[in-house]
């Protein structure tokens, strides 16, 4: 059996991990990656690279209306496009479904081009799903008489996703099951506690008392994310909103932690929105919100020089606070995932500041009963200006925190339990916010 500690470091490898592009997106190319190299692995007289990139490709993709709302304005990587239609085409002609989230690595101009004409001829179809999973991708490929004439059967396949954003449940080739596995949703339900018995104090607790070179691995979050944050901040990405706030520090902003959190924070999310080829490191299968979660507690470590093994264990603490609360949402809901993100970032720095288990608690509950309830309403470019609200509030919620000054449970969704605060989180971005989501998704299909 599983130790305490090793069950909470496997939690975060399942859940911190590079993603390359909006997740959203991403998993409709890893479904369309799939199931293309079923046929390929069906059909052995084909040659691989001759069939992706002169066969008849049909490219028929069904996704759940989350998917569909945070796919359909989103940068895909290296392409100067948005949507779901160009990442499925990218998923077929150079999609390697071994890398998971970081299917489209092999990106080259090649590829692209070829992906455009797809688009172009129309060979790639987009629906909407009849499904009650939030997050759902279903690719269906089949291909032209070129692939058909060196196979025995009529060469199509699926590929189907549910739940978690690279968790492949069911393939298929010629109308033939591959493989069915449980989908995440019914697997959680047999779980007696949720996140292997995380709490607040649980995570405290391993964030002290775990070996430096058991989480000295989670570094890799600042590799990944510093280095989008510079090319935010080098190129001309989205809105610019990281870009501007930084250029305008003396003027408006000021040179200030928070403005610097806030600037740094938001340019990595500008690139990632506007179809940067670098990874993000992502927290509960979202690129955004592992940059937010993670940032501003980098952005302290630079500006206050802090040592490797103290932002260790305070970004173990931030991501592990996020994939807590996280776990009452759902992957994809109604809620922004910045404000989950930025939650744990303000754990992040109290912790930097020497804060203890109280002064974290206060810190969500600051969190909870400033920010909850902004809306996610798809991902886009716009994404920065909220992941910047968000680095705001978390360092507004930290400082309060340090101080002693805590939301009272006497306000609003607010409890003396930081647990059960973080439960009517959960209840109002998914249950509660059920109506939103749809509303949303209307006004952006009839736009």
């Amino acid at each position: 059996m599983k130790s305490c500690s090793q069950a909470i470091i496997d939690l975060i490898h399942r859940e911190v991990k590079p993603a390359l592009g909006c997740t959203e997106p991403i998993a409709v190319a890893l479904a369309v990656a799939k199931a293309v190299e079923i046929i390929q692995d069906n059909c052995c007289k084909l040659c691989p690279e001759g069939w992706r990139l002169t066969a008849d490709l049909h490219i028929d993709v069904s996704v759940s209306g989350n998917i569909l709302k945070n796919g359909m304005g989103v940068g895909i990587p290296g392409t100067g496009m948005v949507g779901l239609p160009i990442a499925a085409a990218l998923g077929a002609v150079c999609g390697d479904s071994s890398r998971n989230l970081e299917v489209l690595s092999g990106l080259n101009e090649k590829a692209v081009s070829r992906a455009k004409e797809l688009v172009e001829r129309k060979a790639v179809r987009i629906s909407v799903a009849d499904t009650e999973h939030l997050l759902y991708v279903k690719a269906t490929v089949s291909v032209g008489d070129c692939a058909r004439a060196s196979a025995e059967v009529d060469p199509h396949a699926y590929a189907i996703i549910e739940d978690d954003h690279d968790r492949i449940v069911e393939t298929s080739f010629a109308d033939k099951i591959l493989m069915s596995s449980e989908s995440g949703a019914a697997a959680s339900e047999h779980k007696t506690v949720n996140d292997d018995g995380l709490t607040i104090r649980k995570i405290y607790d391993f964030t002290c008392s775990a070996p430096y070179e058991d989480i000295a691995f989670i570094l890799e979050d600042r590799t990944l994310n510093l280095a989008l944050a510079r090319e935010g901040l080098s190129g001309n990405y989205g809105l610019q909103v990281g870009k501007t706030i930084r250029e305008n520090q003396q003027e408006i902003f000021g040179d200030d932690f928070m403005s610097y959190a806030m600037g740094m924070t938001a340019a990595a999310s500008d690139a990632r929105m506007a179809g940067s080829t670098l990874p993000a490191m992502s927290n509960s299968g979202s690129g955004n919100q592992g940059i937010t979660v993670s940032m501003p507690v980098i952005a302290y470590a630079l500006k206050y020089g802090i040592d490797d093994e103290r932002l260790a264990r305070a970004l173990i603490l931030s991501n592990l606070v996020a994939i807590h609360i996280k776990h009452y949402l759902g992957k994809l809901s109604a809620l922004c995932g910045c404000v989950v993100a930025s939650t744990g970032s303000a754990c992040g720095i109290v912790f930097l500041q020497d804060g203890g288990y109280e002064q974290i608690c206060a810190a969500i509950k600051n969190m909870a009963g400033n920010i909850t309830g902004m809306v996610c309403d798809g991902a886009k470019v716009g994404c920065a200006m909220k992941v910047a609200s968000g680095v705001s509030c978390a360092v507004q919620s930290a400082v309060l925190a340090l101080r002693g000054t805590c939301i009272p449970s006497t306000d609003g969704i607010i409890e003396d339990d930081v647990e059960k605060t973080i439960r009517n989180i959960g209840a109002i971005g998914s249950a509660g916010m059920k109506a939103t989501d749809r509303m949303i998704l209307d006004i952006m299909l009839c736009k």
